[in-house]
């Protein structure tokens, strides 16, 4: 520091660029320890102490309960984060001034990035989570996205100083490394309730403080011989590139960035299109009852056989503008209120679709670079995709299902996928629509390959729940969970995706290939951690495979390859709905309950894909030079890849359970229970139905509620999970029931009681479909209760109903505990299967046995005290009422008996409403014509007992 006569314009002050570092990283650090201090010195047992556990469980207090309410350290914290503020916004601009280069945007829009995560640092400094729990969230999450942008910004633009560029690279990797035991030991914590982890989880959140501090401190570096005057006398902003071996600086531009974008995007579109095809056609048979016909859309996909037309395939090649923009019927289609055209408009996007992307692969075939660039952004699209559906809970936000008031975002969807079609074919088609580049090898087994392909990132990997749920086995939870693990499997598919990039010769090989299988056949087979291991090893190897595998099949016949690829995709897309809706197809009894079958299947489609590569993959190795200049779009993609990860935790860390599940009438130990089959979500306008679900669930104050045809975890469902969406916005613990690979309709359970246990049945079924069924113990104002979901066999398969009757009321006998039957019998009150069901054996009994209006739903119970029970119309939300019942739950196991020992009489004795307390009775709205056209129906009024 120095100090300068005013003389004829001298300078008067002068600093040394290195300061700002220093003051910025001095006063961070005492604001975070400055707090850390006072508060183990005033509250240590307090900021110790979470929702679960305290001293000494827990002995070290996290970042957010340090920094967070508490008097004075929050206010010590926050008078030197402010402080903070003035050197942190100098060392942005000073960044910007030692960076910026003519002709290049980059260093402005790290700057921007720079001033935004200043302004979301302050945003979730002064507002903490009791302030605006929300506001606090996002502004926190939007400050960890930027810290990416940020943090590679930083080290494409690093100076010449190789310990510099070192140091950023080590802690920005430390940074996001420290990301994932960070949100391990947060699971641990938040869901498993582990004694511990929270203190764990502290440590690694304050080691992302130190990490980002320490990251910016590196400019002091770079600042030592930069002074405040302000001009740069080293010129250090030149020659980085050399420093930065070309990563970034050759050729960045904001066209190729926004190039990557879109594609990424477009790709997006094209999975969107297709996996709302069958959730769409799956529609008509749900109406019908049966095969529809409608069923011939999914054959809209084998329109890449057309290509064998050389005129044909000459236009789609010239003119992708236009095939493209067509395909955006797909996304288009949601503005078609009627069902029926609203699946033609989706059937012609489908088939324009796969037409327009396999024309692109052809055209780009001829040049590696830019071919890779279009599988790049086809792949990282699934990924986009499967990120989309997990921020929106499994329902993709722009597919035809989807509008404003389901939460849809169909109308951005499509403007941007406009703007996409744009950018995505803005450049010249390189070949005249023949390949005179053809390898060797098979278009027929070509086409196996990719059939098994699309079959497998499809079904398996276009959402992240749906092999978690393969493995699921109900409570207590021993496996992964599907808001806190999803990204595991989005992490599997990068790694999957940029190894097929950077060695296809390895990975379509026969070596990953059995690798791959291997993962197939340990998902396939077994549950928990070890099913799941099985699932992240497929996830990895399908990503890896398809890039030598579509490099294969683009240079034969694209009518062979694709056109023959996508009929075999619909054939095991066909299979593998006939391995659980065998009981409505012809034939489908030869292939009941083989899903394994289906796995093999795949695995040996894809398995021919890698023989047809293998014997077809130039032995060559291109030159080192040749492949390192080439390498620049991967980068752009790779990081495109890594920002929709980060999207995702972000995602996840919104979607982390509360814990807060309250029931409605505590003070009472009232529990309201229903029975609900909802048709898998889709109301009788071909409308997603989980927000009309909510909102009558919610009104009707359900505690504990039983879904049926509730399994939607196939292509021909949309592979959803409705009861996610369910469970988190209600605030309740969830058990899916018996997942879809043990090819039932679904059982799912939602509660707001602690699920302690629960075990799920499939009950003989030796003709027609598999009855599922969940038994699960729910501690109810700390009575154990058990709770059974169950959906009986159809109609016409007499005596598996009879043996399913037998079975369940057995299990039913197996405890004296409390308990209440949710369920789906198909028989008429007081006759046949009733009485095994309502029986000594099973000791339950029927909640209106005068209720004669009555042939499928049913609510049984035992050991508690009925006291309401009420019918509610569904309005077009399903096919199905709701019925619901109040409780009275027992404090002691003499009350339970008490209501054991009671006659019929005494138990079913009715009385009127102004009889009944008032927080005993049903909600008041639904009395007349009720809300949004559910009302008390049937008896027109609820039922109240003594």
């Amino acid at each position: 520091m120095s100090k300068y006569k005013d003389k004829e314009g001298e300078v008067l002050f002068s600093l040394g660029g290195q300061w700002v570092s220093w003051a910025h990283t001095l006063v961070a650090y005492i604001a975070f320890a400055s707090a850390l201090v006072v508060g183990i010195a005033l509250h240590y047992h307090k900021i110790v102490k979470n929702e679960h556990y305290g001293y000494p469980d827990e002995w070290f207090p996290s970042v957010s309960a340090t920094i967070g309410d508490r008097y004075p350290e929050r206010s010590f914290f926050m008078i030197f984060i402010a402080i903070t503020s003035g050197p942190r916004f100098a060392l942005v601009g000073l960044w910007y001034l030692l960076t910026r280069k003519s002709g290049s945007r980059l260093p402005r829009v790290v700057a921007l990035t720079g001033v935004f995560r200043t302004l979301t640092c302050g945003g979730w400094t002064y507002i903490t989570s009791t302030d605006d729990h929300d506001w606090h969230d996002i502004l926190m999450i939007s400050y960890i996205v930027a810290t990416l942008p940020w943090t590679t910004g930083c080290i494409a633009l690093s100076p010449a100083n190789p310990r510099a560029i070192q140091l950023r690279k080590y802690f920005a990797g430390a940074f996001f490394g420290t990301l994932v035991p960070l949100i391990y030991f947060f699971i641990q914590h938040k869901v498993h309730k582990v004694a511990g982890a929270y203190t764990t989880y502290a440590f690694f959140e304050w080691s992302l403080i130190i990490l980002d501090i320490s990251f910016d401190a590196i400019t002091a570096l770079d600042f030592s011989s930069f002074e405040i005057v302000v001009k740069d006398n080293t010129g250090l902003s030149k020659g980085k590139e050399k420093a930065t071996a070309g990563v970034y600086s050759a050729g960045f531009t904001f066209t190729q960035t926004f190039d990557t974008i879109a594609s990424v995007y477009h790709g997006f579109v094209f999975w969107t299109t297709l996996t709302s095809l069958g959730v769409v056609v799956w529609f008509f048979p749900l109406w019908y009852m049966g095969i529809s016909g409608f069923e011939a859309f999914i054959m809209t996909t084998i329109s890449p056989l057309f290509l064998a037309n050389g005129p044909l395939r000459s236009f789609a090649v010239h003119n992708q503008r236009t095939i493209h923009f067509l395909s955006l019927s797909g996304i288009a289609s949601y503005l078609i209120p009627n069902p029926t055209v609203r699946l033609c408009a989706l059937g012609f996007g489908v088939f324009m679709s796969c037409f327009s992307w396999t024309a692109t692969l052809v055209a780009e075939s001829v040049h590696e670079v830019r071919f890779e660039s279009k599988v790049l952004g086809l792949m990282a699209g699934l990924i986009l995709s499967s990120t989309a559906k997990f921020i929106w809970q499994t329902n993709n936000p722009v597919w035809p299902i989807m509008h404003a008031e389901n939460g849809g975002w169909n109308g951005v969807g499509l403007g941007l996928a406009v703007v996409a079609v744009f950018a995505f074919s803005r450049r010249a088609p390189l070949t005249t629509g023949s390949n005179d580049k053809e390898l060797k090898g098979s278009p027929s087994l070509a086409a196996f390959g990719i059939g098994g392909l699309l079959f497998g990132l499809h079904s398996l990997l276009s959402d992240t729940s749906t092999m978690i749920l393969w493995v699921w086995e109900g409570f207590p939870i021993r496996g992964p969970y599907s808001s806190t693990h999803g990204w595991c499997t989005v992490a599997a598919m990068t790694v999957g995706l940029f190894a097929g990039v950077a060695r296809p010769q390895v990975t379509g090989g026969y070596l990953a290939f059995v690798a791959g299988a291997s993962g197939a056949m340990v998902l396939t087979f077994f549950s928990h951690w070890t099913g799941y291991l099985g699932a992240l090893a497929i996830a990895t190897y399908l990503m890896a495979v398809s890039v030598p595998l579509l490099s294969s099949a683009v240079r034969k016949s694209p009518a062979v390859s694709f056109g023959v690829g996508f009929l075999l995709y619909n054939f095991l897309v066909l299979f593998h709905v006939w391995v659980v809706a065998y009981a409505f197809v012809p034939g489908g009894s030869l292939v009941r309950e083989h899903s394994d079958w289906v796995q093999m299947t795949m695995m040996a489609f894809i398995g021919l894909g890698v023989v047809n590569y293998n014997r077809s993959v130039p032995r060559r190795q291109e030159p080192k030079a040749k492949r390192q200049a080439a390498s620049q779009h991967k980068k752009y993609f790779g990081v495109a890849t890594l920002a929709v990860n980060i999207v995702f935790l972000c995602a996840a860390y919104r979607r982390f359970p509360t814990n807060d599940y309250k029931p409605y009438h505590p003070e009472d130990r009232v529990m309201t229970a229903g029975i609900w089959t909802i048709h898998f979500s889709l109301d009788n306008y071909m409308w997603s139905s989980e927000y009309r679900m909510r909102d009558l669930i919610k009104d009707a104050e359900l505690d504990v509620v039983g879904l049926l045809e509730s399994d939607q975890q196939r292509i021909i469902m949309g592979n959803r999970d409705s009861t996610q969406f369910l469970a988190e916005d209600l605030g309740m613990y969830v058990d899916y029931g018996p997942g879809p690979n043990k090819h039932t309709w679904g059982a799912a359970l939602l509660s707001k009681f602690p699920i302690i246990n629960s075990t799920h049945h499939l009950l003989p079924s030796p003709v027609g479909e598999l009855a599922p069924a969940i038994h699960a113990t729910l501690d109810v104002y700390g009575q154990l209760i058990d709770v059974f979901v169950f959906h009986s066999g159809q109609e016409e398969d007499k005596e598996d109903r009879r043996l399913q009757s037998e079975y369940l009321a057995e299990l039913m006998g197996s405890t004296d505990r409390p308990s209440i039957l949710l369920s789906y019998l198909v028989t008429k009150p007081l006759k046949g299967n009733y009485n095994t069901y309502v029986s000594d054996k099973s000791g339950m009994n029927d909640v209106d046995p005068s209720d004669r209006n009555r042939w499928c739903e049913y609510i049984l119970f035992k050991g508690l005290k009925r006291i309401g029970y009420a019918r509610l119309s569904r309005d077009s939300i399903t096919d199905t009422e709701l019925q619901i019942a109040k409780f009275v739950v027992p404090k002691d196991a003499d009350e339970i008996m008490q209501q054991k020992a009671l006659s019929a009489e005494e138990r079913n004795r009715r009385v009127t409403e102004s009889q009944v307390p008032k927080d005993w009775r049903f909600p008041s709205l639904f009395r007349g014509k009720g809300v949004r056209g559910h009302r008390y129906h049937v008896f027109k009024k609820p039922r109240y007992y003594n």
